[in-house]
């Protein structure tokens, strides 16, 4: 079922030679089906204002861009400078212009403290370290019935198995219990790529 789910989708020649780009420098990026997904829900939601954390090589940015209207967009923010860098790099090559992005290298929760409040329709998470901070965050950043992804966020099965007590399985098992608590939010978790959470914020 996952293997279909993957092949179902097509990366143009750009998001192929970022992902090439991102497993040489040990980038985290998301699968096929998760990328085809982050442009449809872009579409759905004609989202004009998205943040994505954890840039990686540029992978599900392409993705992103293709589903954003026009006059969309998108800030992505990485930690690594070196992400950073093979990202703008990918997006130049791509032809695509730099009205339509900006790119923020620095310490996550940082950065994302900086942003503005109730400003943005659509936010996606990759990173598992400060997730419970990002979770916050984003629910501050995110305008009434705005959207947020969490991907990777059953790390490939190892959510689901208690005895996993390594960092991130952690960090995302408590996540997930946050805002499956939290009233504020309605989500649902999609069983494609490593694991995806998709939460509405509703207040």
């Amino acid at each position: 079922m996952n293997i279909f789910a993957e092949s179902f989708a097509v990366e143009d020649y750009f998001m192929q030679q970022a992902r090439l780009n991102g497993q040489e420098v040990g980038a985290v990026d998301s699968t096929v089906a998760v990328g085809n997904f982050l442009k449809f829900i872009a579409q759905f939601s004609n989202a004009k204002s998205v943040v994505e954390i954890g840039t990686g090589s540029g992978v599900g940015a392409l993705w992103l861009l293709q589903g954003m209207p026009a006059d969309g967009v998108l800030t992505t923010i990485d930690s690594e400078r070196e992400h950073s860098k093979i990202a703008r790099n990918i997006f130049e090559e791509a032809g695509i212009p730099t009205t339509k992005y900006r790119i923020i290298t620095g310490k996550l929760i940082e950065v994302i403290g900086k942003l503005a409040d109730s400003s943005y329709e659509l936010i996606i998470i990759r990173p598992a370290l400060d997730l419970f901070d990002m979770i916050q965050e984003s629910y501050r950043l995110l305008k009434p019935n705005g959207l947020l992804i969490i991907d990777q966020a059953l790390s490939g099965g190892k959510v689901s198995d208690p005895t996993q007590r390594d960092p991130e399985s952690i960090a995302r098992r408590d996540g997930i219990k946050v805002i499956k608590e939290d009233e504020r939010w309605a989500a649902s978790v999609l069983p494609i790529g490593a694991g995806v959470l998709v939460a509405n914020k509703l207040t």
